[in-house]
């Protein structure tokens, strides 16, 4: 039996699509119905409640619903099972959508323009080409190989940096502590995408802001972030705005989410914000890639992308 918690997500449509993708398979919604709790093998969960999990003796493995599984390991009664993550092909390309979306915002002034329609001014802005433009990817997964592969297709100068050594398809990389420092002064617009773990809380912050490149073709960087809220400190990112440390940002995911109404982020003219839609997760897309998983435990055959409890992704 599998037992369904998706938190802020509907439950229904995650049902029907389970139903389609594996047929005779019962599944229970958490808090809306009864169930046996030894009878369940499989939890899908996003944002579930803490202590949902550690009551199901016969618990096999925990799927988070969504590319992250921060709200997974923060249950502190998690039991000790494999926990998988999402790597979903149509995921990852709409998270490579908004990352380009963004770039390519920045790039064109799009803001400027804006308000220059808003004010009826026709005014050519200056404007670089790509190859003069650095972008740099904060995190190299599944989903930061796809968006920079795209980002350097359109002709920027793309590169990426990581906690361990990784490859980027021949661009340049950066990794570690030591390597972090170079990567963010070639940087002119920075793209995060890193998991929130205890290291990388709180990474986007005034000190790594200062270290961005100060002489690029932008004017200024500008920051995209499109990975976890708990990456970024807002009131570093406001005075960065503020103090031309960031010329502008782009921001998807929050500290706290639905972004509070009496944030300045939603007032700030050199803020984009999206409400954390940069890759929604499809469900009947997931629902599949879930099922394709439990048949292959069942068969006795390695998961995919199971996630390491002490390093957190």
């Amino acid at each position: 039996m599998i037992l369904l918690s998706s938190g802020t997500m509907a439950a229904e449509p995650w049902r029907a699509a389970l139903a389609e993708a594996a047929p005779g398979r019962p599944v229970v919604v958490a808090g809306a119905e009864p169930y046996d709790p030894a009878a369940i093998r499989y939890a899908l969960v996003w944002k579930h409640p803490p202590g949902l999990l550690a009551g199901l003796p016969n618990l096999e493995v925990v799927f988070s619903l969504g590319a992250g599984v921060e709200h997974v390991l923060s249950d502190p009664s998690l039991p000790d099972v494999p926990l998988a993550r999402v790597v979903d092909p149509d995921l990852t390309r709409r998270m490579t959508e908004w990352i380009v979306w963004r770039v390519l915002a920045h790039h064109r002034r799009a803001e400027a323009y804006r308000l220059q329609q808003a004010a009826r001014v026709w005014r050519d802005l200056p404007q670089p080409i790509g190859a003069e433009v650095r972008v740099g990817f904060l995190g190299l997964g599944v989903l930061g190989r796809d968006a920079a592969a795209m980002v350097a297709r359109l002709g920027f100068d793309v590169a990426g940096w990581s906690r361990t050594p990784s490859s980027l398809g021949g661009f340049p990389t950066f990794s570690g502590a030591d390597g972090l420092d170079a990567f963010l002064a070639r940087t002119d617009i920075l793209v995060s995408l890193l998991p929130l773990t205890p290291e990388t809380r709180g990474i986007l912050n005034a000190g790594l802001f200062g270290k961005l490149a100060r002489d690029g073709a932008l004017g200024g960087p500008v920051l995209i972030n499109a990975g976890r809220g708990g990456l970024q400190v807002e009131a570093d990112i406001l005075a960065a705005l503020d103090a031309g440390v960031l010329a502008e940002a782009s921001l998807d995911v929050f500290e706290t989410e639905p972004l509070p109404a009496a944030s300045p982020l939603w007032t700030h003219p050199k803020v984009t914000i999206t409400p954390h839609v940069s890759a929604v997760s499809h469900a009947p897309a997931i629902a599949r890639l879930i099922a394709g998983q439990i048949a292959r435990h069942e068969a006795g055959l390695p998961l995919d992308h199971l996630v390491d409890h002490a390093r957190g992704y």
